[in-house]
């Protein structure tokens, strides 16, 4: 298969005369996949259309036309892209890789234009016909769902951000902070001082996202944007992400609360570091056993017994498989062993209400209030007042309770400090942000906490993680179920010194397989 004018004019015209596209004598209805010939023929009528700028000829051969016509269309009209040639690869199965090269020209500039792509042709529902499965994603690789491309003057100056150490931060350098730059360019690129050049871009209707830069045709000049990140740290988090597949982890000091390393690998541009909404597993026992200290139902020496099941309005809660019962536990002890059932038999004791763990996350750790302003989107946790079987599953992690990585970082931040300090990713000084406020923990409190997360550390869950770290370390693993995985998800919060730092992997298992990995190598730059 060639891409080109030649063979393209000549399928255009089979097609309005009736060989293929919406119109000529109807052939006998197929079934079943697509064969190799039905593939090679509908994806040369498709890209020959497509180079000829027959948007509707090129749609009809899809299984979407109304869609694939109306991007296919701003393709041309507002992206301003010319001169479209396609070259196909070679096919596996119904699916065919392409490179499609062609120009941007704009107001007098254009530049060349270069990328990747694929389609994969199936069998169309009600005619039979072999069709383009129409997904944004044909036209170009960076695409989604009601996304568009645009060329036109950049809808904000570009910026140069740079870390707490003054170094540049670059996609190129620190491919998971791509969408965290076009997120602060897009809020702060006017008030950073830039002017605007001309972009290629990809605009996201959905979700307010900022747009994603694809090609710049005039450069504009960056105005300079001071963030809170540590190059090293997050250099670390970066390569610590790419070990497990659907991982995100953050990292905040606490003395401050700044942000000295975000990052994500996933398979989608989610910032799950920041915005993610998941059960948090037993990495929630740091805020409910603040709880039971701060109400007095037991302290850190207190007893907490640990039986192999415990039941809360009929429903029973399990320890993990192979937990020995400990009857004689002390709070520490089963938080450092992670005993589900000794958190579920305390949230009964007076004085606690099935809002007394929604206070204790909002009143000390500043969570679920929606008030968080960190310099970019982020979710600020929830924590809802549950009654029922919701009271003992939210203990535990499970249940309502919502959390984010960034939210678990934060959460030992104060743990550790006593003090919240709301996570910031950009000095509120900027743009005159007010921060959020908490009335955070009692020393005695803190210094229990602390002490707890030490042994969890040393002697108990995240021992093999934090392994070989030195200095004052502290952790809580955490694994969260979900419904229809076949693993629980893995959590995972530590600090060392005056960085802390919490991770989730999707369908990772226990808290130290794969989330605590990730901790303990943003940990160990020390920030």
């Amino acid at each position: 298969m060639l891409g080109g004018a030649g063979y393209g004019t000549y399928n255009i015209m089979s097609a309005l005369n009736g060989d293929g596209g919406g119109s000529g004598v109807a052939a006998e209805k197929k079934s079943g996949p697509p064969g190799k010939d039905e593939v090679e023929r509908t994806t040369d009528r498709f890209f020959a259309a497509w180079e000829q700028g027959a948007v509707s000829t090129a749609a009809s051969y899809t299984n979407n036309d109304a869609a694939a016509e109306q991007l296919l269309t701003a393709f041309e009209d507002e992206a301003h892209i010319r001169d479209v040639k396609i070259t196909p690869g070679a096919a596996r199965g119904t699916t065919v890789p392409f490179t499609v090269k062609a120009k941007v020209a704009y107001d007098g500039k254009s530049k060349p234009l270069s990328y990747q792509s694929r389609l994969t042709v199936v069998r169309g529902i009600t005619t039979g016909r072999a069709l383009v499965d129409w997904r944004p994603s044909v036209v170009h690789p960076e695409l989604r769902k009601d996304d568009t491309l645009v060329t036109e003057e950049s809808a904000a100056p570009p910026i140069e951000a740079v870390g707490r150490d003054g170094s540049e931060l670059t996609k190129e350098k620190y491919p998971s902070l791509g969408p965290v730059l076009d997120a602060l360019r897009d809020k702060y690129g006017e008030k950073a001082g830039g002017t605007p050049g001309v972009e290629l871009v990809v605009r996201h209707t959905a979700g307010n996202a900022p747009d994603t830069p694809l090609l710049t045709l005039a450069e504009g000049r960056p105005g300079k944007l001071a963030t809170t990140i540590s190059p090293s740290a997050q250099a670390a988090a970066e390569q610590a992400v790419k070990r497990f597949a659907q991982s995100s982890v953050v990292a905040v000091k606490p003395s401050t609360g700044e942000v000295m390393a975000v990052a994500n690998h996933r398979t989608d541009a989610f910032s799950a570091a920041f915005q993610g909404q998941a059960a948090p597993g037993s990495t929630m026992k740091i805020i409910t056993a603040a709880m039971l200290i701060d109400n007095g139902v037991t302290s850190m020496n207190g007893p907490a017994p640990c039986p192999d099941t415990a039941v809360w309005q009929s429903q029973t809660f399990k320890n993990l498989t192979g937990m020995a019962p400990n009857e004689n536990a002390t709070l520490a002890n089963s938080f450092m062993r992670s005993c589900n059932t000794a958190f579920v038999k305390l949230i009964d004791e007076e004085p606690l209400t099935d809002a007394s763990l929604a206070q204790e996350a909002e009143q000390r750790f500043g969570l679920g209030r929606d008030d968080w302003r960190t310099g970019i989107a982020s979710f600020d946790g929830s924590v809802p007042a549950a009654g029922g079987p919701d009271r003992a599953a939210g203990a535990i992690g499970q249940g309502q309770v919502q959390m984010s990585p960034l939210n678990m970082a934060s959460v030992t931040a104060t743990a550790i400090t006593g003090t919240f300090r709301q996570p910031y990713l950009v000095p509120p000084g900027l743009d005159d942000r007010r921060l959020a406020r908490a009335q955070g923990l009692k020393a005695s409190t803190a210094a229990q906490l602390k002490q707890m997360m030490r042994l969890t550390a040393t002697r108990g869950t995240a021992q093999e993680a934090m392994r070989g770290l030195t200095g004052d370390i502290g952790a809580k693993t955490g694994s969260a179920e979900v419904d229809g995985n076949a693993k629980s998800n893995s959590w995972f919060t530590g600090f060392r010194g005056d960085i802390a730092a919490a991770a989730m992997t999707e369908e990772g298992g226990h808290g130290g397989d794969a989330a605590g990995p990730i901790v303990a190598a943003v940990l160990r730059t020390g920030g």
